[in-house]
């Protein structure tokens, strides 16, 4: 594990951890994949959804607008399993962007939905910013005792598939 300190790309935390693994790296790549294959849209995010098993089995899959067009991808993937389903004790979820923590399109947020089951990690690249809502949702799950993992090093993977949002 090594510590990151902030330098001057991360305005809300002094540092991050990153504890990652090269399977992390490659299912976080798969998940930023999955968002290429969202519809457009100006008003959300395009993101992608892994989630694994302990052991490293992929169990779902799911991208933002996936089945409806309020669909985060986080959602979709969990949607496409029980939340007491047993494979979920010490899953991975991977997701490119940081889990929603508000919502406008739905009661539940992702951290809301993730916090539901026992997922016990969740690997991000990119942290929301503050286009549309603030976002807490690494906070809050760190808060919940579930480990948090953030990759900024594949953040600019995230920020070219949503290049139509920054970069109107």
């Amino acid at each position: 594990m090594r510590v990151l300190v902030n330098c001057g790309y991360l305005d809300r935390f002094d540092a991050i951890v990153v504890g990652m693994t090269e399977p992390d790296r490659e299912y976080l790549r798969y998940a930023i994949e999955l968002a290429k294959s969202c519809p457009p849209s100006t008003t959300a995010f395009s993101v992608g959804a892994v989630i694994t098993e302990a052991h490293g089995a992929v169990l779902a899959t799911g991208y933002s607008r996936e089945g409806d067009l309020r669909d985060h991808a986080e959602e979709a993937a969990l949607g496409k399993l029980a939340p007491d389903d047993r494979r979920l004790d010490g899953a991975t979820l991977y997701s490119s962007l940081e889990p929603c923590s508000t919502r406008s399109s739905r009661v539940r947020s992702c951290t809301e939905l993730i916090l539901a089951t026992p997922i016990s990690r969740i690997v991000f690249a990119w942290r929301e910013p503050d286009l549309f809502v603030d976002c807490q949702g690494a906070e809050l799950l760190r808060a919940a005792g579930r480990h948090v993992v953030e990759v900024p090093e594949l953040a600019h993977l995230v920020r070219h598939t949503n290049g139509h949002l920054l970069n109107p």
